[in-house]
């Protein structure tokens, strides 16, 4: 029986960081001792406290059933209690919606909102589910390049009229994932008007929003901005604050029409998040952070030593302000690809090539911060034995 994959499934481009994960495990295969630096999952582990209350919550029956709905109301609770502790942002109960994972949401928001035709614009380099979700739904992408002398933000005065006319979704996301950039308070002013003036809801996915590195310019939520609940929706996760990437629990709030349509949507595809998972949830929420203040330190410890060891090997490299990337310029003469694969065969050091993530990330690789000081070490002095 011949076996054939629908129009929409061959259109996907192999997905990037399961491309990496297999050639890391090649590498390993050959007997390397790898440094990866690619996938960016955190090393650290989800704080005890957070898995004492899952283990609990898994012990109880009640918990055992279809989750099924928008979430626990407990637990949607405790998300807006921690937005108005952290960003002074009001949401009411029905303006969030769990999610198994933020990805989950990015990835179904599409079928809510976009028809056939309809064009989303999609942040370049930007993670690869905004563009997935977009094909499936046969919307038509319009990639917005996010380039250094526009501080990697998206121009919005470049976008043609005609695109805009169609534009019915716009994914942002800040704190950067790859470059790293955070987004200023003007940005999003504009933003809020052009999505007003030509009826785009905008998605913004802020799954990096508490790795920062400076307490004086905490990263902004885009649910801060007045009138951005008229216009929008932000994701956020615990996968990256709390360490609990493999735990899949996550939300999307905002808009309450829009949650409602994401909500219908799983109503549909998904039964919910396993109530367990939302309680544990819940206790990350409405416990004490200064687990997340020490992940901070020990990721701006780490991004200290490797962006000092690049500058001082003649690399250019901004000091990123927020997530756990480093967005490096290669090597003159080089593209990104070429460079990953050096850095792979000649120093067993896995990361990611920019233009894996879009045309306009081509010329940078993106390290993630997720290995020890002494391992960033080590891929320092690996990397200087390299001839370019």
């Amino acid at each position: 029986m011949k076996i054939n994959y629908n129009e929409k499934l061959k259109k996907l481009p192999p997905y990037l960081f399961i491309e990496i994960d297999k050639k890391k495990k090649e590498a390993i295969d050959r007997g390397a001792d790898i440094i990866s630096l690619g996938v960016g999952d955190p090393d650290l582990p989800t704080p005890e406290h957070v898995i004492k209350s899952m283990q609990a919550a898994v012990a109880n029956p009640a918990n055992h059933q279809y989750p099924f709905g928008a979430g626990l109301i407990s637990y949607r609770k405790a998300v807006c209690d921690w937005y108005k502790k952290r960003f002074n942002v009001d949401l009411e109960v029905n303006e969030v919606c769990s999610l198994i994972g933020s990805k989950e949401g990015i990835g179904h928001i599409h079928l809510g909102f976009i028809n056939p035709g309809d064009v989303v614009l999609i942040p370049e380099p930007g993670y690869p589910v905004y563009n997935t979700g977009t094909i499936f739904t046969d919307g038509i992408p319009y990639f917005m390049p996010l380039l250094e002398k526009n501080n990697f933000l998206p121009d919005l005065d470049a976008i043609p009229k005609e695109i805009v006319k169609k534009a019915k979704l716009m994914f942002v996301n800040y704190p950067n994932n790859p470059t790293a950039a955070v987004a200023p308070r003007n940005f999003y002013i504009k933003l809020i008007k052009f999505a007003k003036d030509n009826d785009i809801i905008i998605a913004a996915d802020a799954a990096y929003s508490e790795i920062y590195y400076d307490e004086e310019e905490k990263p902004l939520s885009f649910l801060e901005l007045s009138g951005a609940k008229e216009v929008g929706v932000e994701f956020h996760s615990l996968s990256k604050t709390y360490n609990m990437t493999g735990w899949r629990i996550g939300w999307v709030c905002g808009n309450k029409e829009i949650v409602e349509g994401i909500s219908k949507v799983k109503d549909n595809y998904d039964s919910g998040v396993f109530q367990a998972v939302q309680e544990a949830a819940i206790t990350a929420l409405s416990s004490s952070q200064d687990c997340v203040k020490t992940a901070r330190q020990i990721y701006k410890e780490r991004r200290d030593v490797l962006v000092k060891g690049l500058k001082e090997l003649g690399w250019e490299v901004n000091l990123p302000k927020a997530s756990f990337y480093v967005w490096a310029k290669v090597h003159k003469g080089y593209t990104s690809s070429q460079v990953v694969s050096k850095l792979l065969d000649k120093a067993a050091i896995v990361c990611t090539p920019g233009n894996g993530m879009g045309s306009s990330g081509e010329g940078y690789i993106r390290f993630a911060l997720t290995v020890s000081v002494p391992r960033i070490k080590e891929a320092l002095e690996r990397i200087s034995k390299i001839q370019w």
